[in-house]
């Protein structure tokens, strides 16, 4: 079933020993447009801390009650490594998380989408994860082909995969204007300096 994004963020995180917190943001790959990690944020408004969750942690959630549980327990949580996720995560940070939880990386489990010729651990650590922020993708520009088009209003996912299937525009004034659904298909390129998002098509091919 599809799923907005921004209707999850705040959701209930339970781990198999307690109240975890609750989904802060979620982390996904602008490449292949899959939540990576939920950023979740644990502990008291004086003491919290935001710690990265894989996807392949989740069990099964109860979207309707906003309760995801996590097969994790408190502890395992509270000794993961530290991460800022005030700026992007490294690819270091990924493999640190990877190892300390004994995930597989989901980069060596997919084909790449060039070809790459340098050595594999060579590759790992030198290559941008291209992991982004949904909270921050919103009031992106959409920029068609022939001009503008209007601000990224949310992003849909898939919840049975977490691929992001769906991008929804706002045309017009924030009064009057309306929704638009894209696919993620349509999206040729992102300048994250920019805060805009490309689009292949122009308006009358959407």
């Amino acid at each position: 079933m599809l799923r907005s994004l921004s209707s999850l963020i705040g959701s209930t995180i339970h781990a198999e020993d307690g109240n975890l917190g609750h989904v802060h943001d979620f982390l996904f790959d602008d490449r292949g447009w899959r939540v990576r990690y939920l950023v979740v944020e644990t502990g008291s408004w004086f003491s919290s801390r935001q710690v990265l969750v894989a996807p392949a942690a989740a069990g099964q959630p109860d979207w309707d009650q906003r309760i995801l549980p996590v097969s994790l327990t408190m502890d395992q949580i509270r000794n993961s490594p530290d991460v800022d996720t005030a700026r992007p995560v490294s690819r270091q940070e990924e493999i640190a998380i990877s190892e300390y939880y004994g995930w597989p990386t989901y980069w060596s489990m997919e084909p790449p989408l060039v070809p790459v010729f340098a050595s594999p651990q060579t590759a790992v650590m030198e290559e941008d994860t291209h992991l982004h922020s949904s909270k921050d993708i919103i009031s992106y520009q959409v920029k068609a082909a022939d001009g503008e088009l209007g601000q990224i209003d949310d992003l849909i996912m898939e919840d049975s995969n977490w691929y992001v299937r769906y991008v929804v525009a706002r045309t017009g004034s924030w009064m009057n204007g309306q929704k638009v659904l894209l696919t993620t298909r349509c999206v040729e390129s992102i300048s994250w300096p920019d805060r805009q998002v490309v689009l292949a098509q122009a308006h009358d091919d959407l």
